[in-house]
């Protein structure tokens, strides 16, 4: 796929890892359309993607509001006239333990809310944007590509069980989609980020930053800018589907 002109939404474009993937591809002269919740955020980052070279639209909604999801990719296709592709990457942490105690008491449990908030949006929300997007790709004809953000977690990582099984989840998807929507001409593939430096990393105290940078084999957290190439890579390989790339600088969980 020449990104030149083609149509791209991002789920969680209005920030963080979304905004720097849509940057990546509007310096490829993609159409970005991108999904968030905040308003000011979006006008931002729509802004800095038309500086970039690209063009862009800002679309307020939730992923894991099934009405919402169909509005907003109805009003994709009436903007731009075509949908080429979609990166999920909308998500949320809600992170804990699955079970606390001392001394043989309880003193903490993971909540429902806790654990159905994460899986309405890291996978309820995958799931609705990638089934709108591939109907919309079916209809107007579009080769296009969809492509799920997991992450290194999706092997299990503790205090993390909500987080971990969307992700392992999202991974799967992306795997049956590229099977199922081969025959369309839609390949479909996944990425699994480890340690990235995006604003919430960065905040983190210096200690555990170190600790966590230490344990990577080439010691140094991953860029943003590198996870937006990686996007491009697979848009660009059109005989890339049905895989993840795992892009953790060696780390394994």
């Amino acid at each position: 796929m020449d990104l030149n002109g083609k149509v791209i939404a991002i789920t969680g474009g209005g920030q963080g890892l979304g905004l720097s993937m849509a940057l990546v591809l509007a310096a490829k002269g993609a159409q970005l359309a991108l999904i968030d919740l905040n308003q000011d955020k979006l006008d931002h980052a729509a802004n800095l993607c038309v500086e970039a070279r690209g063009a862009a639209k800002a679309y307020i909604a939730n992923v894991a509001n099934e009405d919402q999801v169909i509005s907003t990719f109805d009003q994709i296709v009436e903007d731009f006239g075509n949908l080429d592709g979609l990166i999920n990457n909308a998500g949320i942490l809600r992170d804990g333990l699955l079970i606390k105690a001392k001394d043989g008491e309880i003193t903490r449990k993971m909540s429902l809310a806790e654990w159905q908030a994460v899986i309405d949006v890291n996978l309820t929300g995958v799931f609705l944007c990638g089934r709108e997007a591939a109907e919309r790709m079916i209809k107007l004809g579009s080769a296009g590509v969809i492509i799920n953000i997991s992450s290194i977690s999706r092997a299990g990582n503790m205090g993390q069980s909500n987080y971990s099984a969307a992700k392992a989840g999202v991974a799967a998807m992306a795997v049956t989609w590229a099977k199922e929507l081969a025959r369309y001409g839609i390949r479909a593939a996944a990425i699994a980020p480890g340690f990235i430096a995006t604003d919430m990393v960065a905040s983190m105290k210096p200690e555990a930053l170190d600790k966590m940078t230490s344990g990577i084999p080439l010691k140094r957290l991953g860029t943003p800018e590198e996870i937006g190439h990686t996007c491009a890579y697979i848009f660009e390989n059109d005989y890339f589907s049905g895989r993840v790339i795992e892009m953790d600088g060696g780390l394994r969980l």
